[in-house]
């Protein structure tokens, strides 16, 4: 088996395709599973790492029965979208290191990141098969460190997307940024986090969801979830997210899964990267022994 990439542009956004290279000889009328892969900040997503990452998804997890692709793109302002550096720089109280808008411009970012994805998910079917000659099923993300953070905010918005692997990532913005803003000695408060601001974060970010509700206005419910964090992590605390991890529902036809490495900091270990191909080769086979009983 090769593992293929192909490039293409949905109206300007470049997209990578990664596929087993006899994805296309196989039945025409068998349905696909695509997955996204998120970078993370200062990253792209021709990263030699991230484009090896994406390369391990196909092969590990082409014994499925579901043919799939995996799916890269720069985030906004990174690799072929940047166009401002200090925009990707954090919180520093070395001032010429500093971003002050640290909070604002991360929020921005994946909040993006998680509309691309939903406008991928609307238009990628007709920009790879025109003829219709093959219909993408189910839809899955993961993501690392930003790209974390804007998986968590695409399986709360997004419905068709049934399965989030977040990396080094936490679904609790203000408790990450209050978190990040103490160690830097930036006070909380504007203009380092706007009340503008904070008045959409407590709105629609995930944890201020109904993400604890047994029932479908919860909207991880049904999903399958795997949380991988580094237990050193000083820049993404699991203890950020642990109160909302543990507390969220996934429902008896959801999965949840956690893995909190212990001495791994704000990294992607092959122990993550191990346990996420496996938990993406049990969706793919799930969906596909869905699909064999229909």
């Amino acid at each position: 088996m090769v593992v293929q990439r192909k490039n293409y542009s949905v109206a300007g956004l470049f997209v990578n395709i990664y596929s087993d290279d006899s994805t296309e000889t196989r039945d025409p009328g068998a349905p696909l599973s695509v997955v996204f892969l998120l970078h993370g900040r200062y990253s792209r997503a021709l990263h030699p790492k991230v484009d090896s990452f994406a390369k391990e998804l196909v092969e590990k997890a082409t014994p499925s029965p579901r043919d799939h692709l995996v799916v890269t793109f720069d985030q906004r302002n990174h690799g072929t979208r940047l166009k401002d550096e200090m925009t990707n720089v954090g919180w520093y109280e070395d001032q010429e290191k500093h971003n002050p808008a640290h909070a604002v411009d991360m929020y921005h970012l994946q909040t993006g990141t998680a509309n691309d994805v939903s406008y991928l998910i609307d238009f990628l079917p007709s920009k790879l098969y025109p003829n219709d000659e093959r219909e993408i099923r189910d839809w899955g993300v993961i993501g690392i460190s930003l790209g974390g953070h804007a998986t968590w905010i695409v399986l709360q918005n997004e419905p068709r997307v049934t399965l989030g692997v977040p990396i080094i990532g936490c679904p609790d913005y203000i408790k990450l940024m209050s978190q990040r803003a103490n160690s830097a000695s930036v006070s909380f408060t504007p203009p380092a986090f706007p009340n503008s601001l904070r008045q959409y974060v407590e709105k629609h970010d995930p944890a201020s969801s109904k993400y604890t509700a047994e029932g479908p206005e919860n909207p991880f419910w049904g999903k399958n979830i795997l949380v991988l964090s580094g237990a050193a992590d000083d820049l993404v605390p699991w203890t950020c997210s642990v109160d909302f991890v543990n507390a969220l529902q996934v429902g008896p036809n959801g999965v949840k899964q956690v893995f909190v490495q212990e001495g791994a900091g704000h990294v992607v270990s092959q122990e993550m990267m191990d346990y996420a191909e496996k938990f993406v080769l049990d969706w793919l086979t799930q969906s596909g022994n869905t699909e064999a009983s229909r």
